[in-house]
């Protein structure tokens, strides 16, 4: 059965592509990403755009979607998706967990099964756990459940830090932990699959029957989106453009790179070692205001 990501590569023609490897000794991939520059400035305006064509995705079930599309309500379907962030004065992680979403479905190809905002009753509402549950085909029979952790922080090496400490936190406790993940996915996957097949097919997937005479293996993963902040100095500004741009990129991919051993430790630290981790590392200049204008722009919020 065919589950599909519903963002395409196009998506990936945004950024420039540094760097994208295993981090030695573990199961671990890094990706970096660095958003187009013009001017010496990040396209956002860009960015904004495309984050805006793929919010309905991120925020609402597929059968919700279709719904919708099927009654032709286009209007009410953007606004309902809207109406599920949290407003942009208070929200410091939505922009970071629809990027991740982003990557998880145009770069890593694997389709959303389920996003914390979409089972949110209101844009108040906090739900605990993973920020989105994709599905990752790693041969036939052989699946990977991807769970979403986005951490935005100034510093690469805090954002890295606090994602390894809440997914430890996420397979440790007592309530609200991956089990009850897993159960929740299960319970909510009739809003996801628009048809039955679809609905057997995930079913089958998320709780495989080891019985089977050729059963699916399915093992749970990770998705980090590690976002953090560049600050170029006034001297580094007046660069001429070519200058800045080959600057400022040799510096991010430089910070990144020498947070492999990070990450490494990390793992080491909490024995996560039999999970493989896809981590997404994102730099972004004047963190705290983009993230804010981020939510406010796609959602239209007034100000």
């Amino acid at each position: 059965m065919d589950l599909k990501p519903s963002i395409s590569e196009k998506f990936l023609d945004l950024f420039y592509k540094e760097i994208e490897c295993d981090v030695p000794d573990t199961h671990s991939k890094l990706n970096l990403h660095i958003l187009k520059i013009e001017n010496n400035q990040f396209c956002y305006d860009e960015l904004i755009k495309q984050l805006g064509n793929h919010m309905i995705p991120f925020a609402l079930s597929k059968k919700e979607i279709n719904d919708f599309v099927k009654d032709q309500r286009y209007h009410e379907l953007v606004e309902k998706a809207a109406s599920k962030f949290r407003d942009a004065k208070v929200n410091d992680g939505e922009a970071g967990e629809l990027l991740l979403f982003c990557f998880l479905e145009s770069h890593l190809k694997a389709p959303k099964i389920l996003t914390k905002l979409e089972i949110k009753l209101s844009s108040n509402d906090y739900a605990k756990g993973s920020d989105g549950i994709h599905l990752l085909e790693l041969a036939p029979k052989n699946y990977q459940l991807i769970f979403g952790e986005s951490k935005l922080d100034q510093n690469l090496t805090t954002s890295i830090s606090q994602a390894f400490k809440s997914i430890h936190d996420f397979l440790t406790r007592k309530k609200n932990n991956i089990n009850d993940e897993i159960g929740l996915i299960n319970s909510q996957l009739c809003k996801e699959a628009f048809d039955e097949d679809l609905y057997q097919f995930l079913k089958s997937v998320i709780i495989p029957k080891a019985s089977d005479t050729d059963p699916i293996v399915k093992n749970n993963a990770f998705a980090i989106f590690a976002g953090f902040e560049i600050d170029p100095t006034d001297e580094e500004k007046r660069l001429s453009n070519d200058k800045f741009l080959a600057l400022i990129k040799s510096q991010i991919k430089a910070e990144v790179e020498g947070k492999m051993s990070h990450i490494k430790k990390k793992i080491e630290e909490y024995e996560l070692f039999s999970y493989t981790f896809y981590v997404y590392v994102f730099p972004f200049m004047k963190l705290d205001e983009t993230r804010k204008e981020i939510i406010k722009k796609i959602t239209r919020a007034e100000e």
